[in-house]
C-alpha cells in the first residue's frame, strides 16, 4: 500500500455528548412503567362457574408481562389455597365446635409427646463420655462360645408350647457355662470386642438367628453389673447401651414389618390397628425376657424394647415404665443403679416424653440411694481399686446429668423449688446440686442465685470441690441475669471462692466462667481487677502455658463485651494479661481476635494515641509472626486486619501527624506487601485531600506537604514485589501529583512506570497458577495512554517524549508468539494522539497546562503527531499483510476492523487516501465472512446517522462502498 496521510478528525465534544443523550418522551400516568408494580389477573375461569360463562367477573386478561412466581400460583399463595380448600370442602357448623376441641387437645397432646430441637440428644454427650473416662487398668470381658443351638428353630414344630420350651432350653444354654472369659485387655482391645459383638448381632440377626441375637444382648447387659475397674464403668455403659439400641431397633422394626400388608402403619399408629401374628410376635419377645433369670440384663434388655410395648396395648408403655423404675430399687450398686435409671429415662424421653411422673420418681429414687455412697460396701470397694471419693463421685455426673435433663425438660419453676428442698434434706449434696444447676433453665438459677450460693457454701467440700459449684453456677448466671440488687453481691462471693482455689488449673477453668458474668454486669474497674488476679495465679511457674485455651476464653468474653477500645486499653491489667500468651501461634491468634473485633465495631476513625499504641502493637505481633514458610492464605488475612486498622486511623487536619503515622507503619509492617500498598493509596488519599482542604491559603506548605506524600510512594513503590501493583501505583501516583500540580513529581513518576514495563514476565502467578500477563499488561496500557492526554511535555525531553518512550518499550517487548498484542497497543495510540491534535481537549486538570495550551495548535506540533500516527498505522498494515501470508484470516479481520473503527471515529476521512484505507480495511475484515454480522449492520447505521450531521457528507459515499460479505 502507499504511504497513508494521517489528518485527525476535528471533534466538538459538547455537541457529540448532547447528541449522544437519551431522548425524553412524555408519558402518561397510565402507561408502563418498568418500576411500576404488577399486577396479575387470573384468565382462568372461577370454580363454579357455569361452562361458557362470558361475565366479566369470570375471566380477565392483564396489559402487562405477568411476574412468573405469581403465575406459578395463580395468585393464590399455597397456604391460602389449603384454607380455601378446606372452607369449601368441609364448611365448620356451631355444632361442630366441640370436634374441633377434641382436634385441639389432640394436637397439644401431640406436641406434649414430642421432644423438640432445644432438647440436647444423647448422641452429643456420648463421645464426650468416651474421652473423659477412660484406663490404663486390664478389662476382661466374657465372649459367648455356644454351639449352633442359637439358630432359630425349624417352621416344622407348629406347637406354640413346644417352641418356647426350645427357645428356653437355648437360653439357659448361655447361663449353663457356653461362655468364655478374655482377660488383661486394654481399653481399646476392650472396645473391638464390644465392637464385634455389636457387628455379631447384626450378622446373627440377618442370618434369621434371632435367639442368637438375643443371646449376645443379656452377655453384653451382664457386663453393665461389673464395676471391676469403676473408672470405665461410664464408658462401659455408652458401649453396650449401643448394642442394646441396635437390638431394640430391630426388633421394633421386625414387627413393624410385621404390620404392612397389605400397607406400613402409620406413625401415629395404636395398638388396634396391629394384626395378631405382629402382637404375638411381640409377646413372644417379651415372654423371652421374662425368662432372663438375672435382674440386670432382664432390666436392660426390656428397657430396650420398650418402644415395642405400642404393638400390644394402648397404655402399654405408660404401665410398663413405672414397673422398670420399681425394679431398679433392687439394684444393690449405686453406681450401676444411676446408670440403669439414666438407660430408662433416656428411652422413656425418646418413645414417652410425656410420662413426667415417672421421669420424677426415677429422680427421686435416685435422691434416696445417696447414703449408700458412704456405705461400707462401696467404701471397701474404693479401697480395693483405690479410688478417692472425689474421683468416684464424677463418675455420677454423665448418668445424673441425664437424668435431670430428662426431668427439667420443659418443667415447670415449681419443680427446681421442689428439688432445692429435697437437696437440702439431704444435707446439700454437692454431686446432685451441681447437676441441678446444670439441668434446670438458666433463668431459674438466676432468680434463685443467692438461694443456690447459700446452698454451696453449706455443703461438705471433701467430696465435690466448691469451686466446681460455683463453675456450674457461673454457667447459668452467664446466660441470664439474677436481680440488680444481687449481682455484686453474687460476684463477691464467688470470687472468695474463686481466688483461694490452690490448682491453676481449676482456678482457671472457674475463672473463665465467672469473666463473663463480671464483663456483663460490671464496668472496667471490676474487670480490670478480675484480671489482675488471674495474672497472679496464673504467672508463677508460667501455669499460663497450661492454660491457653481458658486464657484466650477470657480475652473472648472480654471483647464480647467491651467493644470501646479507649475503655479496653484503658484497664491497667489488659495488656500485662496479653503478656502471658508467649507461645507464638497463640499469641497472634490472640491478636487476630482483637483486630476481628476492632474492625467489625470501631465506627468512626480513630486518634486516640492510647489505642494507636496498643493496637500497633497488636498489628505488630501479627506481622512479626510471618516468615519464609507462612502460606500466601495467611499473609493475606493478616494484611486485610492490618490495613483495616490503618483505615481507620484519621488525624482530622493533622496531615502531617497522618503522614508521619505511615511512615512508622511503613517500617513496622515492611514484611506484607497488601500493608504497604495500602500506604501508598493511603497517602495518595491524604494529598488529594490536603489540596482539597487547604485549597487557597498556605499554598507553599501545602505544596510542600503533597511532595513529600509523593517521595513517600516513591519510595516506597520499588519495595513491592508484584510487577502490576508497582506500575498501577506509579499511575496513580503521578495523577495525583499532577492533580496537585507537582509536574516534576508527576513527570517521575511516569517515567519510573515506563522504565518499569520492560520487566514484566510473560506469565504471572495468580492464586497458585500461572497466567499469561498478556492481557494485564494492555489492560495497564490502556489506562496509561489515557492519563497522557493531561501530562505536559517536559520542555527538557522533546514532543510527545513519554508516548514516545512508551511506544518504544512496545515496540522492544517481548511478546508471546503468534501475539497481536502490540498492533492493538498501536491501534490504542491513535485515538490519544488524535485526541492530542485537537484544539480542545476532552478533559483537563484545574491549573494544568496541557499540550493544548503550551502549543495551542502549532502546526508542527499536529505536524508531529500525524508523523506518528502514520508510522503506526504502517505498522499496523505491516502486521496484516504478515497475517495474510500465515493464513490467519481470523486475526486479520479482527484487527482491520479495530483499525476501520479507529479511523473510522478520529481520522479525517475526507482525505480521499485514509477514506480508501478504510473501505480496504472493511473490506478486508470482511473478506472471510469472520466478521460479526450484527456488529457489521450496527456500523453501518452508525455510518449512515453520521453523514447526515454537518460537514459529514462524505460518509454517504464510502458508505456506497461498504458491503457485507458472508463466508462461503
Amino acid at each position: 500500500m502507499a504511504a497513508v496521510q494521517w489528518h485527525s478528525r476535528a471533534r466538538r465534544y459538547e455537541s457529540e455528548l448532547q447528541s449522544c443523550g437519551l431522548e425524553v418522551a412524555p408519558v402518561e400516568f397510565s402507561d408502563y412503567h418498568p418500576l411500576k408494580s404488577i399486577t396479575v389477573t387470573d384468565s382462568k375461569s372461577r370454580r363454579g362457574a357455569r361452562k361458557g360463562s362470558t361475565s366479566s367477573s369470570s375471566s380477565s386478561s392483564s396489559s402487562v408481562a405477568p411476574d412468573p412466581l405469581s403465575s406459578m400460583l395463580d395468585g393464590t399463595d399455597p397456604l391460602s389455597m389449603f384454607a380455601a380448600a378446606s372452607a369449601s370442602e368441609s364448611p365448620l357448623t356451631l355444632s361442630q365446635s366441640s370436634s374441633t376441641g377434641d382436634l385441639g387437645r389432640g394436637k397439644r397432646r401431640e406436641k406434649e409427646d414430642e421432644v423438640g430441637v432445644d432438647f440436647e440428644p444423647w448422641s452429643s454427650k456420648r463421645g464426650e463420655i468416651l474421652a473423659r473416662f477412660t484406663t490404663t487398668e486390664k478389662l476382661s470381658i466374657n465372649l459367648f462360645m455356644g454351639s449352633d443351638k442359637g439358630k432359630a428353630p425349624s417352621l416344622a414344630s407348629s406347637a406354640v408350647s413346644e417352641k418356647v420350651r426350645t427357645r428356653l432350653e437355648e437360653l439357659d444354654d448361655l447361663e449353663e457355662g457356653s461362655q468364655r472369659e478374655l482377660l488383661n485387655l486394654s481399653q481399646q482391645d476392650y472396645v473391638n470386642r464390644i465392637e464385634e459383638l455389636n457387628q455379631s448381632l447384626k450378622e446373627a440377626w440377618a442370618s434369621d438367628q434371632k435367639v442368637k441375637a438375643l443371646k449376645i444382648v443379656i452377655q453384653c447387659s451382664k457386663l453393665l453389673s461389673d464395676t471391676a475397674v469403676i473408672q470405665f464403668y461410664p464408658s462401659k455403659f455408652v458401649l453396650i447401651t449401643d448394642i442394646l439400641d441396635t437390638f431394640g431397633r430391630l426388633v421394633y422394626e421386625r414387627i413393624w414389618s410385621m404390620c404392612s400388608d397389605p400397607r406400613p402403619l402409620p406413625d401415629s399408629f395404636t395398638a388396634d390397628e396391629v394384626n395378631d401374628t405382629a402382637k404375638e410376635t411381640c409377646l413372644n419377645w417379651f415372654f423371652k425376657i421374662a425368662s432372663i433369670r438375672e435382674l440386670i440384663p432382664r432390666l436392660y434388655v426390656e428397657v430396650a424394647l420398650l418402644k415395642c410395648n405400642r404393638f400390644l396395648t394402648k397404655c402399654g408403655i405408660q404401665e410398663t415404665v413405672p414397673r422398670l423404675t420399681a425394679m431398679i430399687r433392687g439394684i444393690g450398686d449405686p453406681l450401676v443403679a444411676v446408670y440403669a435409671r439414666a438407660y430408662l429415662c433416656r428411652i422413656g424421653m425418646e418413645v414417652a416424653p410425656h410420662l413426667k411422673d415417672s421421669l420424677n420418681k426415677n429422680f427421686f429414687d435416685l435422691l434416696g440411694t445417696f447414703r449408700q455412697i458412704h456405705g461400707d460396701s462401696v467404701q471397701n470397694q474404693l479401697v480395693l481399686q483405690r479410688v478417692e471419693i472425689p474421683v468416684y463421685l464424677t463418675l455420677y455426673s454423665p448418668a445424673i446429668h441425664w437424668i435431670l435433663q430428662c426431668v427439667s425438660y420443659r418443667a415447670p419453676e415449681a419443680l427446681l423449688t421442689e428439688m432445692m428442698e429435697r437437696c437440702k434434706k439431704l444435707g446439700n449434696n454437692a454431686l446432685l446440686l451441681n447437676s441441678v444447676m446444670w439441668a434446670f433453665r438458666a433463668e431459674f438459677i438466676a432468680t434463685r442465685a443467692t438461694d443456690f450460693i447459700g446452698m454451696i457454701k453449706d455443703c461438705d467440700e471433701a467430696g465435690f470441690p466448691k469451686h466446681l459449684l460455683f463453675g456450674s453456677l457461673g454457667r447459668s448466671l452467664a446466660c441470664a441475669d439474677p436481680p440488680e440488687a444481687e449481682r455484686l453481691p453474687i460476684l463477691n462471693e464467688a470470687w472468695k471462692v474463686i481466688t483461694k482455689v490452690r490448682s491453676p488449673q481449676d482456678y482457671i477453668n472457674c475463672a473463665e466462667i465467672w469473666v463473663e458474668f463480671t464483663c456483663r454486669h460490671f464496668t472496667k474497674r471490676e474487670v480490670n481487677t478480675v484480671l489482675s488476679d488471674i495474672i497472679k495465679h496464673m504467672t508463677p511457674d508460667r501455669a499460663f502455658e497450661d492454660a491457653y485455651p481458658q486464657l484466650q476464653s477470657v480475652i473472648r468474653k472480654i471483647l464480647t463485651y467491651f467493644h470501646d477500645f479507649s475503655v479496653l486499653f484503658s484497664m491497667e491489667r489488659f495488656l500485662p494479661f496479653m503478656d502471658m500468651f508467649q507461645k507464638d501461634s497463640v499469641r497472634v491468634e490472640v491478636c487476630r481476635s482483637i483486630m476481628d473485633v476492632f474492625i467489625k465495631h470501631q465506627q468512626e476513625p480513630t486518634r486516640d494515641p492510647v489505642i494507636l499504641n496498643a493496637l500497633l502493637h497488636v498489628c505488630k505481633t501479627m506481622h512479626d509472626s510471618v516468615n519464609a514458610l507462612t502460606l500466601e492464605d495467611e499473609k493475606r488475612s493478616l494484611a486485610l486486619l492490618i490495613n483495616g486498622f490503618i483505615r481507620m486511623v484519621s488525624f482530622g487536619r493533622d496531615f502531617e501527624q497522618q503522614l508521619s503515622f505511615c511512615v512508622e507503619a511503613r517500617a513496622t509492617f515492611c514484611n506484607l506487601e497488601p500493608v504497604l500498598v495500602q500506604l501508598i493509596h493511603t497517602v495518595n488519599q491524604l494529598a488529594m485531600e490536603t489540596r482539597r482542604v487547604m485549597r487557597g491559603s498556605h499554598s507553599r506548605k501545602t505544596a510542600a506537604f503533597v511532595r513529600a506524600c509523593a517521595a513517600y510512594s516513591f519510595i516506597t513503590i520499588p519495595s513491592l514485589t508484584s510487577i502490576f501493583s508497582r506500575l498501577n501505583l506509579y499511575l496513580l501516583s503521578g495523577q495525583v501529583a499532577l492533580a496537585n500540580q507537582c509536574l516534576s513529581q508527576a513527570d517521575a513518576f511516569l517515567k519510573a512506570a515506563v522504565s518499569v514495563l520492560p520487566e514484566v514476565p510473560r506469565s504471572i502467578s495468580i492464586e497458585g497458577k500461572l497466567r499469561s500477563s498478556e492481557g494485564f499488561l494492555l489492560d495497564f496500557i490502556n489506562n496509561f495512554l489515557s492519563a497522557l492526554l493531561v501530562v505536559p511535555d517536559h520542555p527538557e525531553a522533546g514532543v510527545l517524549f513519554l508516548v514516545r518512550g512508551l511506544l518504544n518499550m512496545v515496540q522492544d517487548y517481548t511478546w508471546e508468539d503468534n501475539s497481536d498484542a502490540k498492533v492493538q497497543v498501536y491501534i490504542s495510540a491513535l485515538p490519544l494522539l488524535a485526541a492530542m491534535s485537537q484544539e480542545s481537549y476532552l478533559y483537563s486538570i484545574p491549573k494544568v497546562d496541557s499540550n493544548e495550551t503550551l502549543y495551542g495548535g502549532d502546526p508542527k506540533f499536529l505536524a508531529e503527531i500525524n508523523k506518528l500516527c502514520e508510522t503506526l498505522i504502517g505498522q499496523v498494515l505491516d502486521h496484516l499483510k504478515t497475517l495474510g501470508r500465515d493464513e490467519s484470516v481470523h486475526r486479520q479481520g479482527s484487527l482491520a476492523f479495530s483499525l476501520f473503527g479507529c479511523l473510522l471515529s478520529h481520522g479525517d476521512l475526507r482525505n480521499n487516501k485514509l477514506n480508501q484505507l478504510a473501505v480496504n480495511l472493511w473490506n478486508l475484515s470482511h473478506k472471510q465472512g469472520y466478521c460479526n454480522t450484527r456488529t457489521s449492520v450496527r456500523t453501518l447505521e452508525f455510518i449512515k446517522h453520521q453523514a447526515q450531521q454537518p460537514d459529514m457528507a462524505h460518509l454517504s459515499d464510502m458508505l456506497q462502498r461498504l458491503t457485507l460479505q458472508s463466508r462461503t
